[in-house]
């Protein structure tokens, strides 16, 4: 596993999206991390603040990379991989929205039709 810095991760990622278009799947994990293993935790004092970071890892089952966002970073960071999300985001159907009366005149005209007795 590569640790990177943000800008390396998000081309990294981009990468990944585009060699997994056609077939294939990546993998994105959050979660929060003080990075410091548990020795290290256990040995400061139980009243120290700890800064906690997000860490990010993103695997396609052959490579994993991985990031880490502080507090200052993490609103240029969540617009970056949005944009990645939306761009690598077309296999996904988008539905056709419905204005609401013009569904319900439509419902009724084919009730309507079908059921011309009740005309």
């Amino acid at each position: 596993m590569v640790l990177l810095q943000l800008d390396p991760f998000l081309n990294e990622l981009t990468s990944m999206f585009e060699h997994t278009t056609e077939k294939g799947s990546v993998w994105v994990t959050l979660k929060r991390s003080s990075l410091k293993s548990k020795v290290q935790m256990n040995k400061m004092p139980s009243g120290g603040e700890t800064e906690y970071r997000c860490l990010i890892r993103a695997t396609d089952g052959k490579k994993t990379i991985s990031t880490s966002v502080g507090a200052k970073d993490h609103q240029r960071f969540q617009a970056s991989y949005a944009t990645i999300l939306k761009a690598h985001m077309t296999a996904l159907k988008k539905r056709e929205r419905k204005d609401k009366k013009k569904a319900a005149e439509n419902d009724k005209k084919e009730g309507v039709a079908k059921n011309p007795k009740r005309a």
